[in-house]
């Protein structure tokens, strides 16, 4: 399953939204709104971190289509050729102090195997407050993208991290309305992420 059919996004032309869901469909509306000649900038946003999406929206609906990121967790196994399967494993430097180096090679299976057994148990000993902490950098980062130059953007972002839910609100008010009701919904998927925590 690539990221087209899992991603949830959405698109803005200037502070006016073109449509909200899934990858592929945010990225065909968009081509369509680009084609159209909306009056831009078009920022595309990932719901899940906040962060922007590039999309070449250049060709045909099936071009754009085509050159959407696959997911990092496909479903479908890649086709095998001959040798080694392939696992996954990227190698990467970590640096760590002499005392925590002779500590992981006194462990069974060795440094990468003892790291990669503590990453797992802090993944699941800590889902909710990353997920807390995921869901208040994705406002954090749209609403910086797209209100920063908005009256009371620091006011609103203040009364965010605070939880000061009703002064958000007021303040948020003046906001352009696709904007304003995209960054509440952020805000309330992100305070109800840190009350589960």
């Amino acid at each position: 399953m690539s990221a087209a059919d899992i991603a949830s996004c959405i698109a803005f032309d200037g502070y006016r939204r073109i449509a909200a869901g899934s990858l592929a469909d945010v990225a065909l509306a968009t081509k369509h709104a680009v084609d159209a000649g909306v009056d831009g900038p078009v920022l595309v946003f990932d719901d899940l971190n906040g962060r922007p999406l590039e999309l070449d929206l250049r060709g045909t609906p099936d071009d754009v289509l085509a050159r959407l990121p696959a997911s990092a967790s496909d479903d479908e196994p890649a086709p095998r050729g001959p040798g080694r399967p392939k696992l996954g494993v990227i190698a990467r430097e970590v640096t760590l102090l002499p005392r925590h180096w002779d500590w992981l090679a006194s462990q069974p299976g060795g440094a990468s195997a003892t790291l990669r057994r503590l990453v797992e148990e802090a993944r699941r000993s800590h889902r909710e407050r990353d997920a807390a902490r995921l869901a208040g950098e994705a406002v954090d980062r749209f609403m910086s993208a797209m209100t920063g130059n908005l009256p009371g953007y620091e006011e609103a972002s203040r009364a965010f991290w605070r939880k000061e839910r009703e002064r958000f609100m007021h303040v948020t008010d003046a906001w352009p309305a696709d904007v304003r009701e995209h960054v509440r919904q952020l805000a309330m998927r992100a305070w109800q992420a840190t009350l589960a925590d």
